[in-house]
This record gives C-alpha cells, structure tokens and sequence, in this order.
C-alpha cells in the first residue's frame, strides 16, 4: 500500500508507455481546487513544497505555472487544526502558530488564530488568498508572515517522467509596485505570465516572495490579500479581480455548476448528501475546450484533458442530470475526429480520438497527444452516446447534423477497427511511445491471458465487442426513426451476428 503522504517521485514503474516511468505516489490527504480549466493541488496544509520532485502546484493549459508556495509565521510553519474543501472551486483551514521567538518576541503557542481562504476562479484566472490573523490573547503580539514561491512553468509530460522536451527561458522574477512577477518564454513562442499581487504593500520585497511584520493589539486582527494570476500571450493578463469581484466569484462558482442540473430530492439525509457531493465532484471535472465547449476531465492532477473513453462514459452516465454537457461532448469529439491515416499519431479516418494535449510540448509537436488517437472503444462509445442523448432528448438533431462524423465512425468499426477480418474490433499499439493496450485497463501489463502471461497484440477486448453491438444497435435505431430503414436492418443484422459469432 502507497504511503499517503507521498506525492512525488520517489519510486517509478514503466505501466503506462513501454520502456518509459512514471510517477507513483498518493494524493490521498491533498486538498484540490478546480474551476473549469484551473486547478490547484497542494498539500494538506494548504503549501506546496519549495523542493523539486513532486507533482503539487497550480495548473492550467498542461503547463504547472507554480510549483512552490509556503506560507510561514515568524520562519515556522503554522499548524492545521481544520481544513474544508468541500465546495471544490474554494477552501477555507483553519491554523494556529506554534511556539515563537520573533527577533525576542515570545508569542505561545495557539496565541494566533489565522483563517486561510482560497477561491479559484476560471473567468479570472486566479488564485486568490485571504489571510486573517487574530490574536487571542489579552496582551499585544508580535510576529512575521513570510510568503515564498516558485515557478518553474513546466509541462505536465515532464512532471511525470514520461517525455523530456525542448525548454523554453524562465526569466528572473521581478516586482512592479505590489506585484511579483515571474515569466517564461515558452520554446513553443507562447509566453507564460505568474503574477502575485499583494495587499497591504508587504514590508519586505523578497526574489521569491515577501515578508510582512505583523504587530497585533490585544484581540486585534491584521488580513492580508495574495491574489495569484495566470496568462499567457494567447490569453493576454488583465487586471486582478476588486474585492466585489472577488466576493461575487465565490456565490456564483458554484451556482453555475448546478445551473442546468436536475435536482435530486430525497427522504434519506445520507443519499441527499452523496448524490449533492457526486454532483460537485463533477461540476470539479467541468472542463472547456474550444472557446467554451464543456466535457468531464478524466481526473485531477493529471488528466484534467479531453479524453474520448473518460469524458463519454461520465456525460453517457449524467445524462439524466445535464443532457448539454453531452451534446457538447459529442460535438468536441467529432471535431477531432480522424480524417487521415498519421502513424505517428495513430489516427485513422473515423476514429475518435483518446487524448489531447495543449501544453508546450503538443505546441512543438514532441508528443503526439494533438490529438492522440491510441485507443480501441472511444468510437463505438461514443456512438453510443450520441444515440443514448437522444433517447434522453427525444431529437434526432444530432444524428442528423453529424451524419458525416457518424458514418465515419461505423466505417472505421468494420474497415480500421477489425483490421484480420476476425468479426471483432482489435487493436495493437503501431508507435513506441505510444499505449501497448488501449483499452480502459492500458496499463502495460494489463491484459494477460488465463496462464498470467502477457496477451500479445492484436487484442480483442470482450468488453469492447459490447460497445460495437450496442453502437450498432442505437445507429439502427435512429436511421429507422429518420426513415433508413434499409441502413437500419442492415446494421440489425451486423450486431446479430457479431453477438451469434461472439
């Protein structure tokens, strides 16, 4: 069992692409905070670790902007007494201070109590940080906060160990007024900006951070403001949220990720209450891509992507609660849908693709993730899903604007996906880097045959011959409902005999 305090490199397994590692590690005690296209994980107390070798930061884009943020009160580190990231966009700890000595200044422990509140905004950009120090004691305190930082913008492929690329120059960090901040010009010519805006002016400019002398009456209160931003010169920097803003961020995040939810009403407290946290646990998933379009990220910290088997199989199982989001999920995959046949890349006309990548090294092309089309049942699901969508909408709209994408899809079932001519959909990896197993269990050795050995390609996996008969079987179903008879009983026919011959 992993430890659950490790999250970082410390041992590595090659399951993933043949002969390359990855990271093992547990987030286990992490908090995480999403909002749309950003996401912070850091350690239980709210830092992220100044060393190198761990995979905690603020992300977005495939790229890790901050990979370093600690937080001390007179050079230690300020104890956690509770801690809530329940809304998912926001959490709120609470901290006290162990035993100081600030340059001869005696402040016992649990003298100070700090209230610590991190919201995550997707329309700003942001990080933003609310500090309040209170001090509990009937006698003036005094003490420092210092807050330290590291940005080394690197993308996501590198953090895990799986491919070394090209890399841009990280410039030193500078202050304007208030403002810290660090820049990278990326070797894919795209600049990456991580401003850090404080507030009150701090009393001590660091390289790397700031520091703050902190002098508290009896039961006084001092409250500081770290605003954390992201840009990038596709995505220009604007100006740091007001405080209303800042304020308005925090009842709405949540608000929009409901807004077009079924809701769920029960007698029992608990169903009520894991049905409300299922529903966040997704709005925390909620990605956009292409100017907006949303679909359901695969998981957070490293597969916050569009993938073709993760981000189906979650809209297919939501569609009861939020049809749009599975309308926009066909529609992004049918964007990226293979035309040609690239090896590199594995795409063959019709497939659906199973991960893409926008980070620096997709830009430059080192990866193949633009998209990456190595998986074997991402088409027949998301067949699938267009035909569920519409018995949930009761509309063949989008079988009848996709028309193109969706015969495509059925060719490349019956041309590409059974290539031995066998009646089942195989696959084999055809690059080096590329997944031995495409399927959802694509670890590399996770499909052995009855003796334990490994299975050799092609593989046919039993569970994806269940996504081809039932991909078929929807189509039939909705070229029947638009008067295609013929294309209906002809697909009828295909799915009886894949299941007689299965």
């Amino acid at each position: 069992m992993a430890e659950q305090s490790v999250f970082a490199p410390g041992t590595e397994r090659g399951d993933l692409v043949p002969g390359v590692s990855t990271i093992e590690g547990s987030i286990t005690d992490a908090l995480v905070l999403k909002n749309g296209n950003l996401f912070f994980v850091s350690q239980s107390d709210a830092s992220v670790p100044l060393a190198r070798g761990h995979g905690f930061g603020l992300y977005y884009q495939d790229c890790r902007f901050l990979n370093g943020y600690e937080l001390t009160i007179s050079g230690r580190k300020p104890e956690v007494l509770i801690h809530t990231a329940e809304a998912g966009f926001m959490a709120t700890l609470g901290l006290s201070n162990p035993d100081l000595n600030f340059d001869g200044h005696v402040v016992p422990k649990h003298a100070v109590e700090m209230r610590w509140e991190r919201v995550v905004s997707a329309d700003e950009l942001t990080l933003s940080d609310t500090l309040l120090v209170r001090n509990l004691t009937t006698e003036p305190v005094e003490f420092s906060l210092e807050f330290r930082f590291e940005a080394a913008f690197e993308d996501i492929f590198a953090i895990r160990g799986l491919f070394e690329g090209k890399r841009g120059t990280c410039h030193k960090p500078e202050w304007r007024g208030d403002t810290l901040y660090f820049r990278y010009a990326g070797a894919d010519k795209l600049d990456r900006v991580l401003a850090i805006q404080f507030e009150p002016s701090p009393n001590e400019k660091l390289a790397k951070g700031a520091g703050y002398r902190i002098q508290l009456d009896a039961r006084g209160l001092h409250e500081t403001k770290v605003t954390l931003k992201v840009s990038t010169s596709e995505r220009p920097d604007c100006a740091f949220p007001s405080p209303a803003e800042h304020a308005s961020q925090k009842a709405g995040g949540l608000r929009r990720w409901f807004e077009n939810t079924a809701e769920v009403h029960s007698s029992s407290r608990i169903l009520s209450r894991v049905m409300d946290r299922s529903l966040r646990d997704l709005g925390l998933l909620r990605s956009t891509l292409d100017g907006g379009a949303g679909y359901f990220a695969a998981g957070v910290p490293w597969f916050v992507a569009l993938f073709g088997r993760d981000s189906i199989i979650t809209a297919l199982q939501t569609l009861a609660y939020d049809c749009s989001i599975a309308e926009q999920t066909i529609r992004l995959l049918a964007r990226y849908q293979g035309t040609k046949l690239n090896g590199y890349r594995e795409e063959e006309p019709g497939k659906i693709l199973h991960e893409l990548r926008v980070g620096e090294m997709a830009r430059l092309g080192e990866i193949p993730h633009t998209p990456y089309y190595g998986t074997v049942d991402a088409t027949p699901l998301w067949l699938v899903l267009v035909g569920k969508h519409s018995v949930w909408t009761g509309e063949t709209r989008l079988f009848e604007e996709l028309r193109p994408q969706i015969d495509a899809a059925l060719n490349w079932m019956e041309q590409y996906g059974d290539v031995d001519r066998d009646g089942y959909v195989e696959y084999s990896c055809k690059i080096e880097k590329g997944l031995a197993n495409q399927g959802w269990k694509d670890s590399g050795d996770g499909i052995v045959n009855a003796d334990g050995s490994l299975a050799e390609p092609p593989i046919a996996l039993v569970e994806v011959q269940g996504y081809v008969y039932e991909a078929k079987i929807e189509m039939a179903k909705l070229f029947r409902r638009c008067g295609e008879v013929e294309r209906a009983a002809e697909l009828e026919r295909s799915a009886q005999t894949l299941r007689e011959h299965f």
